[in-house]
């Protein structure tokens, strides 16, 4: 599990710091990198729902520490999703009427 862990949570980072390099508006970066964590965590649920826990130590391990490292990531861009679109549309003083 911790390697399966390790490998997805790399690649979900990877993947980030590339999005974050590439797009332009910040917007529709964010909601690219929510849609990639949402497929990362069920990415996650379907190799526990096939492959399940060894033990009682290796489940409490995975929602204690390695699930949130994943939801974390998600609750952060939500957060700056949610700022994003609440953010008014600024408007030139300079602008004619």
């Amino acid at each position: 599990m911790d390697k399966f862990h390790n490998e997805t949570l790399y690649r979900l980072e990877t993947d980030i710091n590339e999005m974050e390099i590439e797009a332009d508006c910040s917007i529709q970066r964010t909601e690219a990198i929510i849609h990639l964590i949402l497929k990362c965590m069920s990415e996650v649920k379907a190799y526990v729902m096939e492959r399940g826990f060894k033990n009682t130590e290796e489940e409490i391990h995975f929602f204690k520490y390695q699930k949130p490292t994943i939801v974390s990531k998600l609750i952060y861009y939500n957060a700056i999703y949610k700022i994003e679109t609440r953010n008014p549309t600024v408007q030139s003083p300079l602008k004619n009427t």
